[in-house]
């Protein structure tokens, strides 16, 4: 097998490697296969940690065969697993870590210079990565003067619009775009999360499956599945902390609100980041504007991603972890305060209960009613293609129903 498939998964090459080997994932399973275990982590990772990268350091390709026929074989049983925990929010929370992982791989490949390396690994090239989601067409390079890769690329107006969202901020609207022969200007990083919303939505596409949980493959991983629910259990927060006390926040969320009112637009990841933080301390959508009033942040986009955020949507799992935040360069552990919490909610909620009084901002300028209720909400439409950024990465999925499961399919 490929190392390059079990680094992307997910391709369709990937798809036809597995099908042409003749594996067998009821077998694999039922003999309980190093396969099988790498698939729940993958999927554990995913929902916990906004990665789906193995514990012991990311996979690069350069691993023995065995080690690279576990990692490929993993992604279609972890997709029979996130199926299995029948839970909508953590479907879209597994796709969105897979994309985020990949787009890590795929900026690491770009990146990588083959005069620094001694081993050389399987890497896939900008243009691979666009044909394989069919967009080689539609985008093409700015000329750069003095450089070997371009800084800035043009992409067609219909895949723009497709695979972006105004919600991602008011830089990524038409309007706010230079827009030349029907193409829109966009930078190699921007180009990149396009990307990761492209990987997201084949992640996503045709997940969940039906299957009978007292039958075959099901049964077979029943305790794996049971395992998982009881760590998503665990790590579920019971309600929000409830109190808005920006003098306690974690250092990492301070610096994103200095830095966004600096009028500094914030990148993706930082947004989310933001934003489940907020929400995960009780503030509602309405509460969330009135804070960031007099920041670079879009209301309309705070509005899209906060009711997304909410409760009944997708916080049944904790915003991202201060590991994962640092790898996107949001988290520099100040004063060390990893050894405090893992994650900057159970960082706030440390430094309120040590504080000798908190005054809750929402009280201090009138604010909601300062219980982080919001009654006025109006539920999004069921089935609609949606985006969102989780522990860092775009995503973006359609629901897809209709279609027989194909343990295999990406």
């Amino acid at each position: 097998m490929d190392a390059l498939h079990a680094k992307y998964p997910f391709f369709e090459g990937a798809r036809e490697a597995v099908a042409g080997a003749s594996v067998s994932l009821p077998t694999l399973v039922a003999e309980d296969a190093p396969a099988v275990e790498r698939a729940r982590e993958r999927v554990e990772r995913a929902l916990l940690e906004g990665t789906v990268e193995p514990e012991g350091g990311a996979f690069t390709g350069a691993d023995g065969p065995v080690e690279i026929r576990s990692e490929l074989l993993s992604y279609p049983i972890a997709r029979i697993l996130v199926s299995l925990l029948d839970s909508e929010p953590a479907i879209e929370k597994y796709a969105a870590a897979e994309a985020a992982t990949a787009l890590d791989r795929l900026r690491a490949d770009l990146d990588a210079d083959d005069g620094l390396r001694s081993t050389p690994t399987p890497r896939v090239g900008l243009d691979d990565a666009l044909d394989e989601f069919g967009l080689g067409d539609d985008v093409r390079a700015e000329p750069a003067r003095g450089s070997r890769d371009p800084s800035h690329y043009w992409v067609a107006v219909g895949p723009y619009l497709r695979f972006t969202s105004p919600s991602w901020g008011a830089s990524w609207r038409l309007v706010n775009r230079a827009l030349a022969d029907g193409a829109v200007r966009v930078s190699r990083e921007e180009l990149l999360e396009v990307l990761g919303t492209a990987i997201e939505a084949r992640v996503r596409e045709g997940l969940p499956f039906e299957l009978d949980a007292d039958e075959g493959i099901a049964a077979d991983l029943e305790s794996r599945v049971a395992e998982l629910k009881r760590l998503l259990s665990e790590r579920t927060y019971t309600g929000p902390i409830d109190v808005v006390a920006p003098a306690l926040f974690p250092p990492c969320m301070t610096n994103l609100i200095e830095k966004a009112e600096r009028d500094v637009t914030l990148t993706a990841p930082e947004s989310f980041a933001l934003m489940a933080f907020l929400v995960g301390i009780g503030m509602t959508p309405d509460e969330v504007v009135a804070f960031c009033a007099d920041t670079s942040l879009d209301a309309e986009g705070i509005r899209y991603q906060t009711e997304y955020l909410r409760d009944d949507r997708g916080t049944q799992y904790p915003p991202p972890t201060c590991e994962t935040l640092a790898n996107y360069g949001i988290c520099h552990n100040e004063d060390d305060h990893m050894r405090v919490a893992p994650d900057p909610l159970s960082y706030y909620e440390t430094r309120v209960e040590e504080a000798d009084e908190v005054v809750d901002w929402r009280d201090e300028h009138g604010v909601g009613d300062g219980d982080g209720d919001d009654t006025d909400e109006d539920e999004p439409s069921g089935g609609e293609s949606r985006s969102e950024q989780v522990g860092g990465e775009q995503v973006s999925g359609e629901q897809v129903s209709g279609e027989e499961p194909d343990p295999t399919a990406n």
